[in-house]
C-alpha cells in the first residue's frame, strides 16, 4: 500500500528537493504551505497541497490524517515577517507534532543543524534545540538530521566576491562540508526508511572558509581580496544591534559568527560539490 509523507517547509530550498525525493521513492507527497500558490498546483511531485500555518494550532486540524510520515524542514531562513524562532523553529514544529501524535503518525522526521549544542547563545539553535528535545519526548519514533549547512547558504561568498570583497569571521580556518539540497533530500529518505534516530550530515568536501572564499572568486574570475574580521568585533555588532532594537535582523549573522569558531563538518554525504554549485551559479549572475 502507497505511504503518505507530509512535507513542512516544502517550499524552502530543501523542502523543493523532498517533495522530488519522495515521489520518487514511491510516496504519495501532501505539502503544507501557507499560500497554494507557492506551490505550482501542476508541480510533478507534489499530490495534494494543504494551505495553512504552522504557528497557529487552528489551521493544522486534520492535516496529518492518513499521513504515515512527517518531514519537517520548517524554520526561518531569514526574519522578514516579524515571526521570531522560538515562534517558528520551536513553535510551528510543536504544533505539527502535536497534529502529528493527535492522527497517530508512525514517524516524525526533523531537519535540525549540526552542533546546536555548541551554540548556546544563538536564538536558531536554541529554538531548534529545544523542538527537538520536546520531539525525544514524546510517544512518537523520530529521527532527527543535522546538516552541516546548504549549498544555497554559501550563495553569500558569490555574492560578496561578486562585489570584490569577501569577509570572514576570525581566521578563516575552521572547516564546514556543505550539502546539495538533492543529496540531503536522498539523505533524508534513506535514514528515514532505515529508521535511524539521529544523523549528522555534510557533503563529499569539508573546506574552511578561506577556501571557500577562494573557490568562489574563482568560480567569478575575480582577484581574491579577503578580510578577517576579529570575532570580537563581530560579537559587539551583534550585542549592539540586538540592544538598538535590531534583533530580529541579527538572527543569521549570529548563527554565521558562531559556526565560524567551531569545526562544522560532518560525515560525508553526496556526490555533488560545492565548485560545481559556484560554477553554474556563476554563470546564472553572468545572465543578470
Amino acid at each position: 500500500m502507497q505511504k503518505t509523507v507530509l512535507i513542512a517547509g516544502a517550499t524552502g530550498y530543501l523542502g523543493s528537493f523532498l517533495t522530488e525525493a519522495y515521489k520518487r521513492a514511491g510516496y504519495r507527497v501532501k505539502a503544507l504551505s501557507r499560500q497554494a500558490d507557492q506551490i505550482r498546483e501542476n508541480d510533478l511531485w507534489v499530490d495534494e497541497i494543504y494551505v495553512g500555518e504552522a504557528t497557529k494550532v487552528e489551521s493544522l486540524r486534520g492535516i496529518c490524517d492518513g499521513v504515515d510520515l512527517v518531514v519537517s524542514a520548517l524554520g526561518i531562513t531569514r526574519q522578514q515577517d516579524g515571526m521570531s524562532y522560538e515562534q517558528v523553529d520551536y513553535g510551528a514544529n510543536l504544533n505539527l507534532m502535536n497534529e502529528a501524535l493527535r492522527s497517530e503518525v508512525k514517524q516524525f522526521v526533523y531537519v535540525h543543524v549540526l552542533n546546536a549544542d555548541r551554540m548556546p547563545n544563538v536564538e536558531l539553535a536554541i529554538a531548534k534545540q529545544k523542538f527537538v528535545d520536546a520531539l525525544a519526548a514524546a510517544p512518537i519514533r523520530s529521527c532527527v538530521i543535522c546538516p552541516s549547512g546548504y549549498f544555497s547558504d554559501l550563495r553569500t561568498f558569490l555574492e560578496m566576491a561578486q562585489k570584490g570583497k569577501i569577509y570572514l569571521f576570525g581566521q578563516g580556518e575552521f572547516a564546514i562540508s556543505p550539502i546539495h539540497g538533492s543529496d540531503l533530500a536522498a539523505t533524508i529518505v534513506e535514514s528515514a526508511e532505515r529508521g535511524v534516530a539521529k544523523l549528522d550530515v555534510g557533503g563529499p568536501h569539508a573546506l574552511s572558509q578561506n577556501q571557500i572564499a577562494k573557490m568562489a572568486f574563482a568560480a567569478l574570475g575575480k582577484s581574491e581580496r579577503i578580510t578577517h574580521v576579529p570575532l570580537w568585533l563581530g560579537k559587539a555588532i551583534v550585542f549592539l544591534a540586538k540592544n538598538l532594537g535590531f534583533r530580529s535582523q541579527t538572527g543569521p549573522l549570529e548563527f554565521f559568527l558562531a559556526a565560524s569558531s567551531i569545526c562544522m563538518s560532518a560525515p560525508a554525504h553526496g556526490e555533488k560539490t560545492l565548485k560545481q554549485y559556484f560554477e553554474n551559479e556563476a554563470r546564472r549572475f553572468g545572465r543578470d
